[in-house]
């Protein structure tokens, strides 16, 4: 029987048994206590605890304000969940196409964009750090100063990251989001977090986090009246519990995952028919993304039936047939976006992986690429 590695699999011990066993056996406030453990670990001046990642980056929509007929910009190479907290305002995704190596969202297209539209609609760009390689944010704040516009970044893949020194989170944009259920990973749990230095944002958030509701009687709790429009975003204990364990984790995980990377580029730089993604400083590698030059899909089918699990980020969204037909999208509208997707192929790296699970998937890799047409 062929041996299996999973795309995924969380790093489970001691640390994660006692903070729940905390929560089972006491009364604790483990989503207080999570939201100050990552305003010190980001270094971001407010943090606010959601039921997911999704959940943030709606909350954060919420946050801004955002209106019926408001525009914002994004990379037609990212998770639905993008463009559709957008469109649930009524608001309008305007799709950015992808760079050719990091699979962000390209910068120079994006100012052309902002140059040609300077509509008053034009509310905020939201961007995302694929596979935890950070985005050139100098360049990227400087286009918002220009341009007025609010910048929100989707840290999803990219918790722990660090940009010049600093950890994403705490590097200039007005949002930041973050999933503890990263994209097409599963893990055990739920949960987002959304973080801010701008104490306005804060309390809009932690307002609308809970429908709205507020408490004018703090002797009378079930006394309560309702302000505005919210939605139910809280996190659970039990999930706070959980990511406070993974947490203090963080670092130490992404360095196995850097070293992991550097084993993929050394075993496989001489593999044909695949191309590799740059070694780039601060690159987290919470994915590991390659090129198959042909037949990408049956190259998966092939690991798959070697026991590898493999990954797609993403399916441009201009593909997706609600966009598609929404907005009247063309499959050569984002010409990079379509050509990366054509080849993109995510393999397993995670800190529990083994050496040997390591060495596995690059010696099965090998194997099919000699003989790959």
């Amino acid at each position: 029987m062929a041996k299996v590695i999973p795309f995924y699999r969380p790093s489970i011990d001691n640390k994660e048994k006692a903070q729940l066993t905390e929560v089972l056996s006491s009364q604790t406030n483990k989503i207080e206590e999570l939201e100050q453990a990552f305003v010190k670990y980001t270094g971001a001046n407010y943090a606010v605890a959601t039921s997911d990642g999704t959940s943030a980056l709606h909350l954060a929509m919420l946050a801004i304000n955002l209106k019926r007929g408001d525009k914002v910009l994004c990379s037609v190479n990212a998770y639905p969940s993008v463009p559709e907290v957008v469109r649930h305002f009524d608001a309008e995704p305007i799709f950015v196409d992808a760079q050719e190596t990091s699979y962000n969202i390209d910068l120079d297209k994006l100012e052309t964009i902002l140059s040609d539209n300077q509509s008053k609609k034009l509310k905020a760009v939201i961007v995302s750090h694929i596979g935890g390689y950070p985005i050139d944010l100098e360049r990227l704040y400087n286009i918002a100063k220009i341009y007025n516009i609010r910048i929100i970044e989707d840290a999803s893949e990219a918790l722990g990251g660090v940009y010049k020194g600093s950890k994403i989170g705490a590097t200039g944009a007005d949002i930041t989001t973050f999933s503890f259920n990263p994209h097409l990973k599963g893990n055990v749990c739920n949960g987002g977090m959304m973080v801010t230095d701008d104490e306005d944002l804060l309390e809009r958030a932690q307002l609308l986090r809970n429908h709205a509701m507020v408490t004018p009687d703090e002797n009378l709790q079930y006394v309560y009246d309702v302000v505005d429009i919210g939605s139910k975003y809280d996190m659970s204990e039990l999930d706070a519990a959980y990511i406070l364990a993974q947490l203090s984790k963080q670092d130490i995980a992404i360095k196995r995952q850097q070293l992991i990377a550097s084993r993929y580029a050394e075993r496989l730089k001489d593999a044909a028919h695949i191309s590799l993604p740059e070694m780039v400083t601060d690159h987290t590698f919470s994915l590991y993304i390659i090129k198959v030059k042909k037949n990408r899909d049956s190259f998966a089918r092939e690991l798959l039936s070697k026991g590898i699990t493999t990954g797609l980020h993403y399916i441009p969204l201009h593909l997706l047939s609600y966009y598609k037909s929404k907005y009247s999208l063309r499959v050569n509208d984002y010409p990079m976006a379509l050509r990366n997707f054509q080849q993109v192929l995510s393999i397993p790296i995670y800190a529990d992986m083994s050496d040997a699970d390591v060495d596995y998937v690059c010696d099965t890799i090998i194997n099919i690429t000699k003989h790959w047409v």
